[in-house]
């Protein structure tokens, strides 16, 4: 074999009180995709910011090529090809797309910006990727999804030679996958290595030629993906059998808890449902389809403009957010980041968000009722957290969403709306968080489930209603039909 493009040698990190990396040995083949699996807390992340250079290793030796390197900071990685889309978009949403994708190497003349230059530079760029993305749009205008391609864009101009991508699908409508596997294929086919990073499996078993897996910070196993099946990969990664995965448990339905009838609000349109107590109803569909449009408006952030909602047989008609919240309706969003935490806030605080009306009956904060609500919030959802104080944004993905979770349980309600509840998590947060609805379930709530991940929506759900273009266009019972079926039904063929 080759001389490897990239070799990490008994690579180590540690943080105060945490081995975040263990003795890596792996090696990055030029022109391969590589990809990487494990739960949340494996040293995923870890391993990203030691190859991109923002992170600098504790110990051990890396390798460019053969050649010793330091990468010892963002302009080494830079300098050597290695660039990274993370899953969060780390971009400037005030400025436009094309400020965006020459971010840093700014064309200028007599110091001033040629805007006109780098728009339709910039605009040939995405066109030649077959991205539809208008170069001159403020970031903040586009989608999410939208936003991601555009980090990608800005990527593949670097001149990268060893590109990474964590989580690139997240929010990633199914053209706008397509449109990035076609982009991922054609720079591998140019010699470009990509490290591709994902808790989706069929992603890996689609694109990958070779697998990782990284438990507690160590690597537990490099595999050729033609010849690993599914089951080995969940059993490197959480010790767990793949039937475990999709939790589910039979739970006698009660009386009905939501009836909608005929609702409209902004994005969608006539749609009814019925949610019995101990029931899940899935909602899928295309991103933009109403699903999450018809949630905000039954959590009463968006207003209805026809239609009946009745709740625990009254009927309702939430406003606000703070209406929903008091007749027992809990929203865990899509964007945890941007909609359900407070980032550079503690662990704790995010927790006790909801309920510090009740820790508060003399206007006073009661701080050792807050404590002891923060902990047995951290305690029962099994947060990894250094300690309530931690600020929210140093935690994993799962662990936020965990906080996200946690911080509704504290408050109590009857009815949960989850909305892609498991996006960016691993696969033993998500075994957690089924677990949790099998909870809720069994003392007598409701659960909204939508996702865009057919195969956790059809698994899960007790009824799954199909939404296509802001209508719930099919109902099925559990089960009752393939997931191909439901894919066509979403699409509209």
């Amino acid at each position: 074999m080759t001389v490897p493009i990239l070799e990490l040698r008994k690579v180590d990190k540690r943080f105060t009180g945490t081995y975040a990396l263990k003795q890596i040995d792996l090696a990055f083949q030029e022109g391969e995709i590589h990809a990487i699996v494990g739960e949340n807390g494996a040293g995923k992340s870890t391993m990203i910011k030691i190859l991109t250079g923002a992170h600098v290793r504790s110990s051990g030796t890396i390798l460019w090529k053969g050649e010793v390197v330091p990468l010892d900071d963002p302009h080494d990685a830079i300098a050597l090809g290695i660039n990274a889309v993370h899953q969060e978009v780390v971009l400037c949403p005030h400025l436009s797309v094309a400020a965006n994708m020459f971010l840093g190497d700014e064309r200028t003349r007599f110091t001033l910006l040629k805007d006109r230059e780098m728009v339709v530079e910039a605009q040939r760029v995405l066109d030649g990727l077959g991205f539809s993305l208008p170069a001159a749009a403020t970031l903040s205008d586009l989608t999410i999804g939208q936003q991601q391609l555009v980090a990608t864009a800005r990527a593949a101009m670097r001149g990268t030679r060893f590109l990474i991508f964590d989580e690139p699908t997240a929010y990633l409508t199914r053209q706008e996958t397509d449109q990035l596997f076609r982009l991922i294929r054609r720079l591998n086919g140019e010699g470009v290595t990509i490290v591709y990073i994902s808790h989706r499996m069929e992603e890996i078993f689609e694109l990958a030629d070779r697998v990782s897996v990284l438990r507690d910070g160590a690597l537990v196993s490099t595999r050729i993906v033609a010849e690993t099946r599914e089951p080995d990969l969940i059993r490197d990664m959480v010790a767990r059998s793949i039937e475990e995965v999709h939790y589910k448990e039979p739970i006698e339905l009660g009386s009905p808890l939501l009836e909608v009838k005929h609702l409209s609000g902004p994005g969608f349109n006539d749609v009814s449902l019925t949610v019995h107590a101990g029931e899940v109803v899935g909602l899928y569909g295309l991103v933009g389809a109403g699903r999450s449009e018809f949630a905000q408006c039954l959590f009463g952030r968006t207003r209805r403009s026809a239609g009946e909602v009745i709740f625990k047989g009254e009927p309702i008609h939430p406003r606000t957010v703070g209406e929903a919240i008091d007749k027992g309706l809990a929203l865990v969003p899509e964007s945890r980041r941007d909609q359900g935490l407070c980032l550079n806030l503690g662990v704790g605080f995010n927790l006790n968000l909801s309920i510090f009306e009740r820790l508060s009956p003399l206007g006073l904060v009661d701080t050792g009722a807050e404590r002891r609500a923060a902990a047995r919030q951290i305690a029962d959802m099994r947060i990894l957290t250094a300690s309530q104080r931690a600020p929210a944004a140093t935690l994993s993905g799962g662990n936020q969403q965990k906080i996200v979770i946690g911080k509704w349980l504290n408050h109590g309600a009857d009815l949960f709306i989850f909305d892609e509840p498991t996006v960016g998590v691993d696969v033993g947060t998500k075994v957690e968080i089924y677990k949790l609805f099998a909870a809720l379930l069994k003392r007598g709530a409701g659960i909204i489930l939508i996702s865009s991940y057919l195969p956790e929506v059809h698994d899960l759900s007790d009824r799954l209603h199909v939404f296509r273009a802001g209508r719930a266009v099919a109902e099925h019972p559990s089960r009752a039909v393939e997931a191909e079926t439901i894919l066509k039904e979403a699409i509209g063929v």
